[in-house]
């Protein structure tokens, strides 16, 4: 199995050593207010009062900023400092959960008195004595992003983008562009023992542009980001991004109405993946699949996507967005193979269903914050390359759509059904793109999408780093990909 490219080569990165990872977590969460390991095997001791499954304590502390440019001039931004502890107790399938801005022996306490309740009285677990430290990858810097630019060259940056985008063309009459940077250190601790931490960098820019011609207006995006500071973008790469956003508006202004009803659909490589990963992704969350509430709960061992297709799940990219040295529960990250050859090999799980599933552990738990429970989330979620020449997949269309990038979309887990928009697609005929095309609503099945596989690139590609995945109101940075793929029979929903 052939990973995709790594952002950084595997000696760029400075991430330390797990111990000194936890020094460091150690020295801005709990030195501040007097908090010992010693408090810690006190807190879960007070737990365990009551039989308990499991129980864990997760300590955060993030520091985020935002800067936004209009018309010219940088109208807003933001900075914040947000801290705090969860604690959380389970008891056989059951939760309980508390959470508090203020990081303490006298909250710990308070939230461990809440949360053991879950639990019958007269626990008998013996808390682990010693805390030990799992082995950690080392995908990313613990630098922190929000001190690699000067505010004025924040502002310039962005000041940047305004004026390729106007040199560009004249028909661009309106630029937005954002900054985002974020330093987030974790601490877990669980009652067996395991201390882990971790130290997250993650920046992202984004460019919006709208193009006006003849009366008719269009837009335009791109952007990118990754687990790095702010020197990331240099001026090439932010080059790339203006242009990429500069040519989608201009040729959404020569677009003419979709074509709609059944056809053969190619998809590019790189973003459109977060097709994959909403129709197909989520069903593979082990909760889903306990619950027996996803199309592929059940089906482990069975043909679920035509020959040639694979899927991974893969936090272990060097800087990539999606990607984690441990998840939220202490667990490092691994690549887990979901699909192999079309046929469904596992899930993703967090240690809660991978227990109740009696299956492993993959460091897919995954929480928006210490005030969020954990559930089983994905990472970077991607198919493998296949052998066909992506221009020879686009000349396989005798009449269809050939969709380069994707926007927003819905999806029904319990059935796999999916509708998401093309926010840049082309009409094809006898293999020769005619013409780009506006309002093309892709509608389909994930499993059923899967098996109608039949033709993919050798052109893997993952996005720019801007994926956002949300579930159960919580939001974490995902990344998508995929190659060139043609899927011989989806509803195409138009205008024409």
């Amino acid at each position: 199995m052939n990973a995709p490219e790594a952002i950084f080569p595997a000696n760029w990165t400075k991430a330390k050593k797990q111990a000194d990872l936890i020094k460091l977590a150690k020295s801005i969460l709990l030195e501040p207010t007097g908090l010992s390991e010693q408090d810690l095997h006190h807190t879960f001791g007070n737990l365990f009062t009551h039989r308990l499954d499991d129980a864990d304590l997760y300590f955060q502390h993030t520091r985020s900023e935002s800067w936004s440019l209009e018309e010219g001039i940088v109208k807003s931004g933001s900075f914040n400092i947000d801290q705090g502890v969860g604690v959380r107790a389970i008891y056989g399938d059951k939760t309980a959960f508390a959470y508090s801005d203020e990081i303490n022996l006298e909250a710990l306490s308070k939230a461990a008195k809440a949360t053991r309740v879950i639990g019958p009285e007269g626990g008998k677990q013996a808390v682990a004595s010693k805390l030990f430290n799992p082995v950690s990858n080392k995908l990313y810097s613990d630098i922190n992003p929000l001190d690699s630019l000067q505010p004025k060259d924040k502002i310039a940056l962005l000041e940047s983008i305004e004026r390729r985008a106007k040199a560009r063309d004249p028909r661009i009459i309106q630029v937005m562009a954002s900054l985002a940077g974020e330093f987030d250190v974790v601490l877990v601790v669980r009652a067996d023992g395991l201390l882990a931490a971790d130290v997250r960098p993650l920046v992202r820019v984004s460019v919006h542009v709208i193009a006006e011609q003849n009366g008719r207006r269009e837009s335009g995006s791109s952007g990118g980001g990754a687990r790095h500071d702010y020197l990331y973008f240099d001026e090439e790469l932010i080059n790339r991004y203006v242009d990429e956003a500069v040519d989608s508006a201009l040729v959404n202004l020569e677009s003419r109405p979709a074509p709609a009803g059944p056809m053969t659909v190619v998809m590019g490589p790189g973003w459109p993946g977060v097709l994959l990963h909403e129709a197909v992704g989520h069903g593979l969350e082990g909760d889903f699949n306990r619950k027996g509430s996803s199309a592929f709960a059940g089906r482990i061992g069975q043909r679920v996507a035509a020959k040639g297709v694979t899927v991974v799940d893969d936090g272990t990219l060097s800087g990539r967005r999606g990607s984690l040295n441990i998840d939220d529960e202490g667990t490092p990250t691994q690549c887990t193979t979901l699909i192999e050859d079309g046929i469904l090999k596992g899930y993703i799980q967090d240690s809660l269903n991978a227990r109740l599933m009696n299956m492993p552990l993959t460091g897919n738990g995954r929480r928006e914050s210490f005030a969020s429970l954990p559930m089983p989330r994905m990472t970077n979620t991607y198919m493998l390359a296949g052998k066909d020449d992506p221009q020879e997949i686009v000349a396989s269309i005798k009449r269809g759509l050939y969709a380069v990038n994707f926007g927003g979309g819905q999806v029904d887990i319990t059935s796999g059904k999916f509708v998401f928009s093309a926010s840049e697609a082309y009409w094809v005929e006898n293999g020769k793109i005619q013409y780009p095309v506006k309002g093309a609503t892709i509608i389909g099945s994930g499993p059923e999408s899967l098996k109608q596989v039949s033709m993919i690139g050798n052109d893997l590609k993952l996005d720019g780093g801007v994926g956002v995945c949300g579930k159960e109101g919580q939001s974490v940075p995902v990344g998508v990909g995929q190659p060139t793929l043609r899927i011989d029979s989806l509803t195409v929903g138009g205008t024409a």
